[in-house]
């Protein structure tokens, strides 16, 4: 099996990580796709609406790393700490950041994240 690193980005033949470590990476190009794990907002702010806004660009983030953008979604799963208080606003910020005809396939549940201050996170996975 053939390794190489390059500018943050670990390459095993026809996969591409990108910002690695031991336990995952944040970031995975296989396929003709691109994975971007389940991502969480460093602003712990009990507000949702900033929560996903923070999430969300982290994501574009990603995905530019990957050299796409938001176009290109297909699929994102959505976990919310309390999906009766926070699914509306969760969805107002996920609506202005979708583009108009390229929303993905989407699941939202509610799910218990990590830490009690995280209020939603998201996962994606794109057409590279």
């Amino acid at each position: 099996m053939s390794t190489s690193t390059f500018n943050g980005e670990t390459r095993m033949n026809d996969i591409v990580r990108i910002d690695t470590n031991q336990r995952m990476s944040r970031v995975v190009k296989a396929a003709g796709l691109v994975f971007v794990g389940g991502q969480t907002s460093a602003d712990l702010t009990p507000d949702i609406k900033l929560q996903t806004a923070r999430v969300l660009e982290k994501i574009d983030g990603f995905l530019e790393k990957a050299g796409i953008d938001k176009t290109r979604l297909i699929s994102a799963q959505v976990w919310l700490a309390d999906i009766a208080r926070d699914f509306g606003g969760m969805n107002e910020v996920w609506d202005a950041w979708v583009p108009q005809g390229c929303a993905p396939a989407r699941a939202t549940v509610q799910a218990q994240l990590a830490s009690p201050a995280l209020l939603v996170e998201i996962a994606v996975v794109a057409l590279a």
